[in-house]
């Protein structure tokens, strides 16, 4: 399908601010993509990256490192109080995401290409990309409501007697007798976070590097996903762990997981897809 790669292409020569323009507009002469076929170092290449990135711009990945602790918080404490409103909260949560990964991308893309990063582009770099956003944000959106139903069904399935507490959900959760309940609701919140995560893992770079709508983006994202499955899948794992631990203790890992993963992400697109010229030649992906 794509070239037989086994690492991402060299990030373009560096460029000074007269060779191109401040608000570094989305490169969009190339009209070919090619899906590259990864190898299983890739993703830890990914993350030095993307480690690179933030180390070099720590005041703005302080400060989304600071918008990821609050979301954090902020569910964390719905959940204790009223756990009721748990997925309304993480449907905002949801909304706010991709706004705010976009913002990392901004910087990476910038550092890329040879430009200062700032944290006002970053924060404003998605404006011009509103429409397909908002409608990629709004299919997972959607998605994060069914899942949420899904599993509210799982647990009237289960508890029948009405829905557990707070505290009756984790001693559910944990409790080796409902060992049963714990592998439905598991495959439950694995299929759609399959569907979330083949979706999403491409679209939103690509929507602002290419300014793409956002089905052609959704669709590229899906084929990189299922062109390499295998790795794909250790990324969402390596993902999956990062915030884990970052979760440990409050949340406050998410002060550098999450700006970390999200200048990741960025690379973890320009190495899965290739953009070529209508003549085939590479293009350059500023």
């Amino acid at each position: 399908m794509g070239p037989n790669r086994t690492s991402e292409p060299e990030p373009p020569v560096h460029r000074t601010d007269a060779e191109v323009p401040p608000d570094l507009p989305p490169a969009i002469a190339a009209t070919h993509q090619q899906i590259v076929t990864l190898g299983w170092i890739d993703p830890l290449r990914w993350l030095l990256r993307g480690w690179d990135d933030m180390t070099a711009n720590m005041g703005i990945a302080t400060f989304y490192g600071l918008c990821f602790w609050a979301m954090a918080l902020t569910l964390a404490g719905v959940f204790r109080s009223r756990p009721e409103y748990v997925m309304s909260v993480a449907s905002g949560c949801l909304l706010l995401g991709p706004f705010l990964v976009m913002g990392l991308y901004d910087v990476s893309r910038r550092r890329e290409s040879g430009l200062q990063p700032g944290l006002v582009s970053s924060l404003t770099c998605w404006d011009r990309h509103l429409r397909s956003l908002g409608l990629l944000v709004l299919v997972l959106v959607v998605l994060e409501l069914l899942w949420g139903r899904a599993s509210l069904v799982v647990f009237a399935v289960f508890f029948n007697t009405g829905m557990p507490s707070t505290s009756g959900v984790v001693a559910a959760v944990f409790d080796p007798q409902n060992w049963e309940f714990v592998l439905v609701y598991a495959l439950v919140g694995a299929v759609f976070a399959a569907v979330v995560f083949a979706i999403a893992v491409v679209s939103i770079p690509m929507i602002l590097d290419r300014d793409t709508d956002a089905i052609s983006a959704a669709i590229t994202s899906v084929q990189v996903v299922s062109h390499n499955a295998g790795v794909m899948l250790l990324w969402g794992g390596l993902i999956t762990l990062i915030v884990a631990l970052a979760l440990l203790p409050w949340g406050l890992g998410l002060l550098l997981g999450g700006p970390w993963l999200g200048h990741a992400s960025w690379h973890a697109y320009r190495g899965s897809v290739i953009w070529t010229m209508p003549d085939g030649e590479p293009a350059d992906q500023a």
